[in-house]
């Protein structure tokens, strides 16, 4: 099975499926429809019963989390929705288990699977194709969607976490150390030689500029870490979050940067930021201060997206996405360099 990484995007998709389908049997499931929805970090499948009910099915990416890390994901996801912050509710298997762990032969290693509630609706972006809509849109979904970052970091703030949660840092050493959370971005190959050297003398600013923003209890928790347009499903006025997989431990600063970054020259941008702050500060304290260093977490998130196009590869699906993201962190880093 080392030829499966080798395999099109289409033939992994065809072998993820038979799993999916190996999978559900942990939860009473015999008979379902399953649609391959996106193939990234994650597989992730739509399910569809005879009946109409609907899930959302995951198998993870081999090697990115632990059992227990998983666990704690999911023990989160179940606490914000329990808290009224509408996430996809966890679905037990039929042994009570969060998740459970599946084999097959036509996928190597074994892979961590969990089912979730299916949302509806409809995302509000997507990275590469950006935000279609008007001025008065984005402003109103970008309040929507403050006020749930908002939300979301004033409970963890508060919740008791329980023994054994364990997630990754997005802090320093997680975003701009010598083996970052995503991987050492400032090596990518898609980069140029000149614009590897700039990466690496943003880096440096960057490191500098979180040292000097500091962690305290107050701007630093608990965040969703891919706070991303498509990662927010609107149905009604209700925005709902999903994809918890990059969630850990972080500034909030960086969930408003990765919200913001897909607007990064487009004409609404400064409309999305302020009711973004106004809607967060419905909810959240959020210093001015705080907000001067936005750059510097957007060139962050950048950093992120650079580490995991070299550390995971781009697929030929995700070609648009990895020429976005190029272009916007050279386009930072020369602001950054250059100002700093």
């Amino acid at each position: 099975m080392n030829d499966f990484y080798s395999l099109s995007s289409a033939d992994q998709g065809r072998a993820y499926e038979l799993l999916a389908g190996a999978a559900l049997h942990r939860w009473g499931i015999n008979e379902a429809k399953l649609t391959l929805i996106k193939m990234r970090e994650n597989a992730v499948f739509g399910v569809e019963q005879p009946g109409g009910e609907k899930f959302a099915l995951r198998i993870h990416r081999a090697g990115y989390h632990s059992d227990a890390e998983l666990r704690s994901e999911l023990q989160w996801m179940a606490a914000l929705d329990a808290a009224g912050i509408s996430t996809p509710a966890v679905q037990p298997t039929l042994t009570g288990e969060l998740f459970d762990t599946v084999s097959i032969a036509s996928v190597p290693e074994p892979r961590q699977v969990d089912l979730l509630a299916w949302i509806d609706g409809e995302a509000m972006g997507t990275i590469e194709e950006g935000i279609e809509a008007s001025a008065n849109d984005i402003a109103v979904n970008y309040r929507k969607l403050g006020k749930l970052a908002g939300r979301l970091h004033r409970f963890s703030s508060e919740w008791a976490v329980p023994e054994g949660f364990t997630r990754h840092h997005w802090d320093v050493e997680g975003l701009v150390g010598e083996q970052p959370v995503w991987g050492r971005f400032w090596e990518n190959e898609r980069l140029t030689g000149e614009e590897r050297g700039l990466i690496a003398e943003a880096r440096e600013i960057i490191r500098a500029q979180l040292i000097e923003f500091g962690r305290s209890e107050r701007n630093y928790g608990l965040i969703h870490a891919d706070f991303l347009p498509e990662n927010v499903v609107i149905e009604g006025d209700n925005p709902q979050l999903i994809d918890f997989d990059d969630a850990g431990y972080g500034w909030f600063m960086f969930e408003l940067a990765t919200s913001l970054f897909v607007l990064l020259g487009e004409p609404h941008f400064d409309e999305a930021l302020g009711a973004y702050v106004e809607g967060y500060r419905s909810e959240h304290e959020l210093p001015d201060e705080d907000l001067a260093y936005l750059p510097f977490f957007i060139m962050a998130r950048l950093f992120t997206y650079l580490g995991w196009m070299h550390t995971r590869g781009v697929t030929e699906e995700m070609e648009d996405i990895a020429a976005v993201i190029i272009e916007a962190a050279v386009a930072v880093a020369s602001d950054i360099v250059d100002g700093g």
